[in-house]
């Protein structure tokens, strides 16, 4: 059976979410009055209640003052971090503890970096490392229907000041387009293929970006489009348009570069691929006409079927299903191919049904330093984890270690691809020097 794909666009945080409490004034009597002083103390009463209450579940976690990463001259390879036997004693000492040697890149290949703004660290981060990263994708766009009408939602999520810093030291932003308006109206209709295009083209070229990152194959398999031979062929050649029309839009940087376009696509999972995977015949038809594709090579695992995030022997048959055998067609644009690399990881429920969450850098170190719990190495997905118990009930946590994107890194390497992370703001500090 293959496992169960959740969707990477919001990863939930095991923390409660802040909401916002409404209230309503009840209809009194015309001889009652409605005094507040008096509900002043009552609502601050039931506040420190909620807040105790979740103290002490162990489930509070507001946002928690992060000090400064200490520099130190060696890598974390020099320093003996990158191996197996790691303890949680050790993450928690060294975690913190980057090479002051931020331009040094380990890895050659292109990277990739996502930043979400519900991950706010990772704008921070952008910068701080933009010399590891050759193209940064912030995810800010949703091209939607309204009606018979497309629209762009999320123009409000631009900053110029930040896009214009990481385009000055070498990066090329591209900020990543969620495809959700109906596939009815956007592949059958030229007219509105064509409005979607230069909104997307137009948005570019208006706010100075390098291209963009689009995301649309989950969204058709999710409508049926990919098991129908004519709406299939109609997508490819709307993902073909869009990048035709890109390249010919010069960029913010001069009229000799243009517009580019990367293409999110699906890492292979069934060993007979089904119209809803994406083919190797697929990667050659959109190799003209693309930049890149953004593999997701990620999320292998799920709340139904707990486990690791993304097994290197999954990896490597994603790979070698996509770009099929060494020598074939396909085989050549390997160089295309920005292999997924996961910053978070998940907790798992294995207690009393079935149940998880995601979970970030920041959560996990609060996990070790809660828990002291001992990390196990599985040899068959190449990856750390470990159990603890809470309240009785039995947890696994799957969170990537420097030992474990140090593996995935090098298979990036040895098969020439680039890397894309999903994403920047849920990593630990070390985490960037393995790049």
């Amino acid at each position: 059976m293959p496992p169960r794909r959740r969707d990477r666009r919001r990863p939930r945080d095991p923390s409660p979410e802040t909401s916002r409490a409404s209230t309503s004034a009840a209809s009194s009597s015309s001889g009652s009055r409605f005094r507040p002083a008096l509900l002043a103390p009552l609502l601050l009463l039931l506040l420190l209640l909620i807040l105790a209450a979740l103290h002490f579940s162990g489930r509070l976690s507001l946002p928690r003052p992060q000090a400064p990463p200490q520099r130190t001259r060696l890598s974390v390879h020099e320093r003996g971090l990158v191996r197996r036997d790691v303890s949680a004693s050790e993450i928690l000492a060294e975690h913190a503890t980057v090479s002051e040697n931020r331009s040094r890149r380990h890895f050659r290949n292109p990277v990739l970096a996502y930043v979400t703004p519900w991950n706010s660290k990772g704008y921070d981060m952008a910068k701080l490392y933009s010399t590891k990263f050759t193209h940064i994708s912030p995810v800010w766009y949703d091209l939607k229907s309204d009606g018979n009408k497309l629209v762009l939602e999320g123009q409000h999520n631009f900053d110029a000041k930040w896009v214009s810093e990481l385009q000055s030291n070498g990066s090329l932003v591209l900020p990543r387009v969620v495809l959700e308006a109906f596939p009815g109206v956007v592949l059958m209709k030229k007219k509105l293929r064509d409005k979607a295009i230069d909104l997307i083209v137009n948005e570019c070229r208006d706010k100075g970006y390098d291209g963009v990152v689009l995301e649309s194959w989950s969204r058709w398999a999710v409508y049926g489009v990919l098991d129908d031979s004519e709406l299939r062929n109609r997508a490819l050649q709307f993902v073909k348009h869009l990048g035709k029309t890109l390249h010919l839009t010069s960029s913010n940087l001069s009229t000799h570069h243009h517009l580019k376009l990367i293409y999110v696509v699906p890492a292979p999972r069934m060993k007979e691929l089904n119209n809803q995977e994406f083919r190797p015949e697929d990667l050659l038809q959109l190799a003209d006409s693309v930049d890149g594709f953004s593999l997701m090579t990620y999320d292998f695992s799920g709340p139904q079927n707990p486990g690791p995030s993304a097994p290197l022997s999954w990896i490597q048959y994603s790979l070698k299903t996509l770009l099929a055998a060494k020598g074939s067609a396909s085989h050549g644009h390997s160089h295309m191919i920005f292999l997924g690399i996961n910053f978070y990881g998940n907790d798992f429920l294995l207690s009393k049904g079935d149940g998880g969450n995601a979970i970030t850098g920041r959560d996990f170190i609060y996990l070790l330093d809660k828990y002291k719990p001992s990390l196990q190495w599985d040899e068959k997905s190449s990856e750390h984890f470990f159990v603890y118990s809470d309240k009785g009930l039995r947890h696994a946590v799957f969170y990537p270690t420097l030992m474990s994107l140090s593996l995935r890194l090098d298979e990036a390497q040895d098969w020439g691809t680039g890397l894309s992370i999903w994403e920047i703001g849920q990593g630990l500090d070390y985490f960037f020097d393995v790049l």
